[in-house]
């Protein structure tokens, strides 16, 4: 019984928690359940509850993927393990970093590239006996038959090349003409910052383990697929029917993975209107005010049905995000939907002579603003300034940099109210760690994966202090030995302020799914720090982000070893090699697609290669860095600095319902909803996210709820299949058709970029011959 009331204690207000299951513990430990039960079922109920909870886990879909047992003795650092992972690093890493600029991108996510390692590790088997022994143990090329350890270890390295290297949309926004066009950006200073900036996101990672791995709450719902496909692939499973299937994990992988991968050519080749289905605007192409509301590139993606493209409908991981978390976002993304239309149909901030929703900056002639025409020696010109334009932003992006701004106090303040408890232990906990170095850092932990993981040697938290302080001089270096024109102090300021922040942000994602980005918060403060200078604005930036954003990949990571239970040495080993090499082969890439690569980063790329987080990037740091914050906030965009004060306001109040009214408020989440409302400024709109919360509804509230054992059982497979599929197809039918310029000009393929929506402008006021905005010379 005291584990139950333990619980309750813990998980009272998680949202991931099953109801059912809440209610029931409230139940046994208030004896109402006496009522319908006899003693003998009210005993065996308490020990149900307690024996998942103790022994297990309390979550459905922990339960479907983690064995509540260990091996320890089961081979996982094996010669093979690393050759295969090295090998898929070097794949993966140039897949995701060549199609991480088109929109949508399109990822071979770490599900996939398992696959492709699962019949390479088979074969491995076939390898001689050969092997030497050092200190008494044995290495071999074949230790033996290919376990699911060792597929673990090479898919944590793989994981690594699954997400692209934050700071190359940063090499890009310096170097592309289309941006900054700075000729100094060489290949030298492109290593040695990206080379740096990762590792420091790798250190951050393991700094943050108490927080956000070893907490049982901390479910990280993303990482869930690649344990399913797992187990699919290497765990023997009994053939006992759920809910009246009986077909292995195995086989409805290939079937879903082989459907999905000869479907894709229809939306990305032959029939592209399936992908971006704006059926309702070929009713009247040439009708403005309808493509602003309904269309899906220039306009709010109003539709009740916009796609038929996994790649779209998959964009945020429906069938692996909580229902909770996408429903909140979606709803935040209505209301701010709503919001960016009133600001647009009634003018305000001039809103009115721009599209919608563009995520461009604006000269006060409409034409796109040129950042080279208020720049001299890469600064601020007053005086060139003043005589051209001050860069104006569309009615989304208003609302996206509202968003985001009013975000940040608001997850800071929220999570530490709600968080405290566990936020301030782990902190003491880490404090003891620094000085008891042969303490485990499990102690503290005391459910069933923590207690088998005692079984293994810990990484010293002072591995990670030393690989961070190593990293941060080599970043330094470079910042202060090329032409960056950026102070020394104002990274380690930037730093220091984004680390406040990586605590709040990592919770979010390890409970929810969603990834907030911390972007903007750095931005506004290097252009306080060091105004008028747009590369030191990028730089503070990429700190900041990578000390949030970047951790939380590695920190993923962290969490699928523990799982798995892999060693946790041999995990730091894995995914220290895979992103060193990750960087190079990065860094490759990116030179090729520069130099090789028409139109890069135009949103008239005819290959959708438009960068879209790049283009926010750069004028992100044209608003913040070249222009300032103190301009914005004073001149051009006084209102906006309220965002700030909002979010702490709002905190307060949402605190108090969900607490005299936790039933209703349970699933509301104030973040979540201005996430959502972030969206908006980024080129994505609804059309991006309707089919995907059809997805949620479907499989993460009906199926779940109604047939959990189906769902238990294939739910991520299904989603890592058809992943998989859509990233393999996505490959050949580039390098066959897109790369060699081979079209299929039919209707089918010209009707949903036809009109005015397909030209991705048109505005419902005409600009003035005088322009529009602000005075000349009041800027």
């Amino acid at each position: 019984m005291q584990i139950l009331k333990n619980a309750v204690d813990i998980h009272k207000d998680d949202m991931n928690f099953p109801g059912t299951s809440m209610d029931l513990i409230q139940a046994l430990i208030d004896g109402t359940s006496l009522q319908t039960m006899s003693p003998l079922e009210f005993d065996m109920a308490v020990r149900v509850e307690a024996t998942l909870i103790d022994s297990f886990s309390p979550y459905p879909e922990v339960r479907s993927v983690v064995d509540p047992y260990d091996d320890p003795t089961i081979p996982v650092e094996t010669l093979r393990s690393y050759a295969l992972g090295l090998i898929w690093v070097v794949l993966g890493t140039f897949v995701n970093s060549f199609f991480n600029w088109r929109q949508p991108s399109i990822t071979l996510q770490s599900t996939a590239i398992q696959l492709l390692l699962y019949p390479c590790g088979k074969a491995s088997q076939l390898l001689p006996d050969w092997g030497i022994t050092v200190r008494g143990k044995r290495i071999s090329l074949n230790p033996g038959p290919w376990t699911y350890k060792e597929q673990m270890l090479s898919t944590l390295m793989v994981n690594v090349a699954a997400g692209s290297s934050n700071f190359m949309n940063y090499v890009l926004s310096q170097k592309l003409p289309v941006f900054y066009n700075e000729s100094w950006v060489s290949t030298g200073y492109i290593i040695v910052l990206n080379l740096s900036a990762l590792v420091i996101g790798f250190s951050w990672a393991g700094v943050l383990r108490r927080w956000v791995i070893y907490p049982s709450k901390a479910i990280w719902p993303t990482i869930l697929p690649t344990l399913a496909l797992n187990r699919a692939l290497l765990v023997p499973e009994p053939k006992n029917p759920v809910n009246g299937w009986i077909i292995s994990r195995y086989k409805f992988f290939f079937i879903c993975f082989a459907g999905m991968f000869v479907y894709f050519f229809f939306p990305d080749f032959v029939f592209t209107a399936l992908s971006d289905f704006n059926w309702i605007t070929w009713i009247s192409p040439n009708n403005l005010k309808l493509a602003i509301i309904c269309g899906s590139f220039l306009g709010m993606g109003v539709n009740p049905w916009p796609t038929f493209d996994w790649a779209v409908v998959n964009h945020f991981n429906p069938l692996v995000i909580p229902v909770f978390a996408s429903v909140n976002n979606y709803i935040g993304m209505v209301l701010g939907g709503v919001v960016v239309v009133a600001l647009y149909w009634t003018n305000y901030a001039w809103g009115s002579y721009m599209p919608i929703n563009s995520n461009e900056l604006w000269a006060n002639d409409g034409t796109k603003f040129n950042v080279s025409k208020v720049l001299t020696n890469n600064l601020l010109d007053e005086e060139k300034y003043q005589s051209y334009s001050p860069p104006y932003l569309s009615s989304g992006y208003l609302v996206y940099l509202g968003g985001f701004l009013m975000m940040y106090p608001m997850t800071f303040l929220y999570i530490l109210i709600t968080e405290w408890k566990m936020i301030k232990s782990s902190f003491i906990e880490f404090y003891r760690g620094i000085r008891a170095r042969n303490k485990s850092v499990y102690d503290l932990y005391n459910d069933p994966i923590s207690r088998m993981m005692r079984n293994y040697k810990e990484v010293p938290d002072y591995w990670y202090l030393i690989l961070f302080s190593a990293s941060f001089v080599m970043f330094m270096l470079g910042v202060t030995q090329y032409p960056t024109q950026t102070p020394w102090w104002s990274i380690v300021v930037t730093m220091l302020i984004s680390f406040s922040m990586v605590i709040p942000v990592t919770l979010i994602y390890a409970f929810t799914g969603f990834l907030l980005r911390m972007n903007n918060l750095a931005s506004v403060i290097a252009g306080y720090l060091v105004p008028g200078n747009g590369n030191a604005n990028l730089l503070c930036r990429l700190i900041g982000i990578n000390t949030d954003n970047q951790a939380d990949n590695f920190i993923s990571d962290l969490k699928l070893a523990h799982y798995s239970k892999i060693p946790p040495r041999a995990a730091f080993r894995a995914q220290l090699l895979a992103t060193v090499v990750q960087c190079f082969v990065g860094v490759g890439v990116i030179l090729f697609q520069m130099d090789s690569m028409k139109d890069l980063c135009s949103t008239t790329q005819k290959d959708k290669f438009t960068c879209p987080g790049t283009r926010t990037i750069w004028a992100d740091s044209v608003i913040f860095g070249v222009i300032g914050p103190e301009r914005v906030f004073s001149k051009l965009y006084p209102k906006l600095k309220y965002s700030f004060l909002i979010g702490v306001l709002v905190v307060p109040p949402f605190f108090l319902m969900t607490r005299f009214f936790p039933k209703l408020m349970k699933h509301a989440h104030p973040i979540l909803l201005a996430n959502g409302a972030a969206t908006w400024g980024q080129t994505y709109n609804l059309s991006y996210f309707t089919t995907g919360l059809y997805a949620s509804l479907l499989f993460m509230w009906y199926l779940k709820s109604r047939y959990l054992p189906w769902w238990s059982k294939y739910n991520y497979v299904l989603t890592a299949a058809f992943s998989s599929g859509i990233a393999l197809s996505a490959v050949v039918v580039y390098f066959a058709f897109d790369y060699k310029a081979v079209n299929l000009k039919w209707w089918g393929n010209t009707v949903s970029r036809a009109g005015v929506d397909g030209a991705k402008s048109g505005t419902i006021l005409p600009i003035p011959k005088e322009g529009f905005g602000l005075v000349p010379g009041t800027y």
